[in-house]
């Protein structure tokens, strides 16, 4: 068999992984090994219940207000050390987190082959998204196999020299999360503390306003700006319901809750 090792750290590589590894466990040639840095700790940790995923290495990296050359650095040498320990036959990465980053230069020090999921995914602005635009062209300049999710993706690495026999368009892996965690949604939601029941059930005749916002590159005033306009939203609008799951980021909890709590049409949710 195999060895097939899955780097990664945060919410969205849990996701975005998460249906892969499930579906690799039922392979006999195969043999998926799970190694997490916890760059997104309590997020992480949630994924990887929802999905059962148990970690078979956990790295535990993530620091109280770790710098990001911090955590590439500490992420790159840990990650080796793991990949030097355990010597699989090919890295799994997705995406373009810096867990992302750091276990595809990890593996290549370790001229271990490398697969990146969600490859060729471009802005062609290395500041927007940050540090993502960067992490990801920087993986693709690492990896030996490109699994591109759209033919635009594969378009872009075909204009970057990649060589076509490298790359495949598998889709996006977010859809088959999205069935699995359907598959798990009882039918009685029950309640989510902060959120009207009936417009958790979808009951309400209220327009349905979901908020997701928690980008770097929004920090500070561009994150005060935001959350303005959603107030003055809120306000003009007040037959609509905004709501708002909140990144755990104190970076962005700080100004929603200073600008947008107590708007009786906005709910700020865990």
């Amino acid at each position: 068999m195999k060895k097939v090792s899955f780097v990664f750290g945060t919410r969205p590589e849990a996701i975005k992984l998460a249906p892969v590894i499930l579906a690799m466990r039922g392979r006999t040639d195969l043999m998926p090994h799970v190694c997490v840095t916890g760059q997104h700790r309590e997020m992480l940790d949630q994924m990887l219940t929802v999905f059962g995923i148990t970690p078979d290495v956990d790295l535990n990296l993530m620091q109280p207000n770790q710098a990001l050359s911090g955590l590439t650095a500490h992420a790159l040498m840990s990650v080796a050390s793991y990949l030097e320990a355990h010597r699989p036959d090919i890295v799994v990465v997705q995406g373009d987190t810096t867990t992302t980053f750091s276990a595809a230069l990890a593996a290549f020090y370790g001229r271990i082959p490398i697969a990146h999921v969600e490859a060729g995914l471009r802005t062609w602005d290395k500041s927007s998204p940050f540090p993502e635009e960067i992490n990801r062209s920087l993986t693709s300049r690492l990896a030996d196999l490109h699994l591109a999710p759209t033919d635009w993706a594969r378009g872009n690495l075909l204009r970057e020299g990649i060589p076509e026999n490298r790359i495949f368009v598998t889709g996006n892996t977010v859809i088959d999360a999205l069935n699995l965690a359907i598959a798990k949604t009882p039918i009685d939601k029950g309640s989510v503390n902060g959120l009207p029941v009936d417009l958790l059930n979808g009951n309400s005749d209220r327009p349905l306003v979901l908020i997701t916002s928690h980008r770097r590159e929004n920090f500070g005033p561009g994150f005060q700006s935001i959350c303005e306009a959603v107030r003055c939203l809120a306000e003009e609008f007040s037959e609509a319901a905004f709501v708002y799951p909140v990144h755990l980021n104190p970076s962005v909890r700080e100004p929603v809750f200073k600008l947008l709590s107590g708007i009786d049409n906005v709910f700020l949710l865990e």
